[in-house]
């Protein structure tokens, strides 16, 4: 019998009474199983001390035995909790009741991979600490194992479930979640990421009501629509103060995260896959894996949760040679070209790009088949005849005399239906039989359900890169998915292609990322279409989003800095008027913009005049000097462009001994009055010099009295302030 037995002070247990306590540095998650065998969920979160007295934080619950009053783990359908259940099966003898009983657990250091799928992990097993439990349903032989991790520097817990059928007879599942959390009040508010194509991550927060707010996406992916992220807040939370409770779905399909308020006033969130659409048939012997969610706390507001995030997912969730790598500098020549290009322009902007010290080139859509328009050639990966006659190596050999690296743009789980691909093999894209096939910037997706069609495509873009000498790829995905249907899947299984796509997209990119860890692959979506945690496993950075307006970004780079690191934003100066909304807005204020992410240009640089080719020369060299700062340090919002006319965030340095502050200020106001920013995440007793002026101040003035903003002149006007013990 183990009790109170503590394994790198990270979970404690008392099999005696059948609780479990896992707890970080700064939080606890606690659990106890009830006697009739329910997993009970008893706390989540700050820190306690000590040993645990279950039922003074918590209601005596062992003679409670309606399943709807009781706060659970991972609840089921049909036993008489009303409210949204975790997982549902149907049984070969049409029975959906299943009723899943605590049978043993186990603990283990560090964390293991989940097979197929992406998810955090360890370096080390001191790092982290997992529990499982194992539930059985008697009567069907269902067994679903409930997995915690804890690790011992971020005050996160990350949940799954895998399910295994050890029973003789097949059945479906229905449903399956990854966690469900029962909270014993209902005054929260919900923050969440909504949005649409150029207008992603908008931060929403709404009260929690009686009934359900549901966050959801049945696209295929993870949407521009809502980002696979909620956060229950406190209602006076805010940046700084207040408890904070997130859950960040490790996932890039369809998915859904629901919070609802039953008649009682407790909570009930659940997370995971979409049901929709959705069944997996599972023989006797099989498993089934859900993706992981990321469960993070904070009781110091939602600026605090962020950087949980961003140092979980920065350091344990992205991987490879570029994880810890300063990102290069970029010029993408889609805005200043489109279709319209030959060698020798890509080879003059390269030039240009070259003279100001920009790093990488990348050649976007329309270098492949015959695409002279969004029209044709998805699928057909080898070069455009008349554009590179001389193909894309002496391209690239080209490029490599002005600018170093060459980086390529890729839209592999597309094919036209005016391509050869797609003549050769019409049965390879999504499709159901004798129905119409929806075109969507005229084009179909790929079944990457089948292996067949992943394998082709794993051997045409590994020719390509070969020949290409690519050391970056912009992944792109500019369509949802329709008639979700494959040739390759019997009958009964049609409603697993949207999931074994997903499957398929990830085994394709785990095979080229391992073939080539030397290049830097961008996940992409028609910008943030698929801005989850899921790509960041094999994409360590992501197109935010094709609006490159600098006031628009403002709030999309904001919004998504709720969840996802700095060094996963990719964001680049264009041309003015912007081709999005038409502003137009200062060269510098662009800058300011794009410097706050993964820095790049997406103009015809040749275009420039003297005075802008000075200003991109200083953009360039003043982000070198720091981007590591920007792409490594702490982040911390100073003003929500959601609440006002003015923006602004900051950068500080693990060791707080160096800063970067960003101000914007959309339009001009008369007459106003100075305004002081004040700032966060500095030692307050460090003497901080303004590198600008020299002025020295101490940090808790920086923080308390704030700094002192200059007056600005115009519309869309910025600055930015270095600051350096």
């Amino acid at each position: 019998m183990k009790t109170m037995e503590t394994l790198n002070n990270l979970i404690d247990v008392n099999e005696k009474e059948g609780w479990f306590h896992l707890h970080s540095k700064e939080s606890s998650y606690i659990l106890q199983i009830h006697p009739l065998g329910y997993p009970l969920h008893v706390y989540w979160g700050a820190r306690l001390q000590g040993p645990i007295e279950v039922q003074a934080i918590m209601p005596n619950f062992a003679e409670e035995t309606n399943l709807d009053r009781l706060p659970q783990e991972y609840p089921q359908y049909g036993s008489g909790d009303f409210r949204n259940p975790a997982y549902q099966a149907l049984l070969e003898d049409g029975s959906r009741i299943t009723e899943l009983t605590y049978q043993t657990f186990r603990l283990f250091n560090g964390k293991q991979p989940l097979t197929g799928l992406p998810a955090t992990y360890v370096e080390d097993d001191s790092e982290a600490m997992t529990l499982e439990l194992e539930l059985e349903d008697s009567y069907s032989g269902l067994n679903v194992v409930l997995s915690y991790t804890v690790f011992a520097e971020f005050d996160a817990i990350v949940r799954s479930a895998r399910f295994i059928n050890k029973g003789v007879k097949t059945l479906k599942l229905l449903s399956a979640h990854s966690a469900s959390v029962d909270f014993p009040r209902g005054e929260y508010d919900a923050v969440y990421l909504s949005g649409a194509w150029t207008r992603e991550a908008s931060v929403q927060r709404s009260r929690l009501n009686p009934g359900t707010l549901r966050i959801e996406s049945r696209r295929g992916m993870s949407s521009h629509q809502f980002n696979p992220f909620l956060a229950l807040v406190t209602p006076a939370a805010n940046e700084n103060y207040g408890e904070v409770y997130g859950f960040s779905l490790v996932y890039s399909g369809n998915f859904s995260i629901d919070a609802e308020v039953d008649s009682m006033h407790s909570t009930r969130v659940t997370v995971g896959m979409n049901s929709f659409d959705f069944t997996w048939k599972l023989l006797p012997g099989e498993q089934f894996q859900t993706p992981e969610v990321v469960m993070a706390y904070s009781r110091a507001g939602l600026g605090d949760m962020s950087r949980t995030y961003h140092r979980l997912y920065r350091t344990r969730l992205c991987r490879g040679a570029h994880r810890d790598q300063n990102r290069p500098i970029l010029v993408n020549n889609w805005e200043a070209t489109y279709f319209n290009f030959d060698a020798d322009k890509l080879e003059e902007i390269a030039k240009a790009g070259g003279d100001l010290g920009i790093e990488l080139f990348v050649l976007d859509d329309g270098w492949f088949g015959k695409r002279d328009d969004d029209k044709t050639s998805l699928g057909d990966w080898v070069e455009h005849s008349k554009k590179l006659p001389l193909g894309l190596e002496e391209l690239s050999n080209r490029i490599q005399k002005h600018i170093p690296q060459f980086g390529l743009w890729v839209e592999p789980e597309m094919v036209s239906p005016d391509s050869n691909l797609y003549r050769s093999h019409p049965d390879w894209c999504l499709h159901a039989e004798g129905r119409r096939r929806t075109e969507a910037r005229t084009q179909l997706v790929l079944d990457y359900s089948r292996q067949d069609v992943v394998d082709y495509i794993f051997e045409a873009l590994s020719d390509v890169f070969i020949r290409a000498q690519v050391t970056y790829v912009k992944w792109d995905m500019n369509r949802g998915l329709t008639e979700i249907g494959s040739a390759g899947l019997e009958p009964e299984r049609q409603q697993e292609t949207a999931h074994r796509y997903v499957l398929g997209l990830y085994q394709l990119l785990e095979r080229l990322t391992t073939r080539f860890p030397h290049i830097l692959f961008e996940n992409c979506a028609s910008g943030g279409g698929r801005f989850d945690p899921g790509m960041l496993y094999y994409m360590p950075q992501t197109w935010t989003s094709d609006n490159t307006d600098a006031v628009e970004r403002l709030k999309i780079q904001y919004g998504i800095s709720l969840v996802y690191p700095i060094s996963t934003i990719g964001a680049h100066v264009s041309a003015v008027p912007n081709h999005q909304v038409d502003r137009i807005t200062p060269l510098a204020t662009r800058g300011h913009a794009a410097m706050s992410g993964n820095f790049g240009y997406e103009l015809d640089l040749t275009k420039l005049t003297d005075e802008e080719k000075e200003i991109v020369r200083f953009q360039v060299e003043s982000y070198k000097r720091h981007r590591s700062l920007v792409q490594r340090g702490d982040f911390y919002r100073l003003l929500s462009p959601f609440e006002g006319n003015s923006t602004s965030w900051m950068f500080v340095s693990e060791d707080r001994k160096e800063a970067l502050v960003f101000y914007f200020r959309v339009l001009a106001e008369a007459n106003m009055p100075p305004a002081k920013l004040k700032l966060q995440g500095l030692q307050p007793d460090y003497v901080y010099q303004l590198t600008d002026t020299n002025e020295k101040v101490r940090g808790d003035r920086l923080m308390h009295a704030g700094l002192a903003i200059p007056s600005l002149k115009g519309d869309f006007a910025s600055m930015c302030i270095h600051l350096e013990v």
